[in-house]
């Protein structure tokens, strides 16, 4: 039986005809699919990630602050500042497991500094997985801005 593949079309927050659409076998994980944003994204530097998950009905400041979190592993080793709690391990959560819907939308934050924020819509849960590697990106569209900006443009 072929093995069942999410379908995700991934936005820059702030510029949504940059997007980029991704598909993830069931049993990969939060990390693989920040691999493929990475390199959709034509990301270089390597940095610390974080998804957000935010509750039904959530709204303004509570969707991000109460949403499920799932981090890089190396943000699970520390407490969160403001909740006490760690987040968790986004390399052990299979997306399968996270009860995904479509039309359903999280949060994706890359580089805590520079806060490159995305927001995931979920397109698909079942679409039929075809020969080869996944992750992989199906489509593109818009060019990804660069990872740092030249400061000069901005003068």
């Amino acid at each position: 039986m072929a093995q069942q593949v999410y379908v995700f079309k991934v936005a820059l927050s702030g510029q949504t005809s940059v997007w980029r659409r991704i598909a993830v076998r069931a049993k990969q994980t939060l990390d693989d699919l920040h691999e493929a944003i990475y390199r959709a994204f034509d990301r270089y530097d390597e940095h610390l990630y974080s998804f957000y998950f935010p509750r039904p009905g959530s709204r303004g400041r509570a969707r991000l602050r109460d949403a499920a979190e799932y981090s890089h592993p190396y943000m699970t080793e520390e407490p969160n500042s403001i909740t006490g709690d760690s987040p968790a391990n986004a390399a052990e959560m299979r997306i399968e497991t996270l009860d995904l819907k479509p039309r359903q939308t999280f949060f994706y934050l890359f580089d805590f500094g520079d806060e490159w924020w995305h927001e995931i819509a979920v397109e698909q849960v079942d679409s039929p997985a075809e020969k080869g590697r996944y992750p992989r990106i199906l489509e593109k569209c818009g060019n990804s801005p660069p990872q740092y900006p030249d400061p000069e443009e901005d003068q």
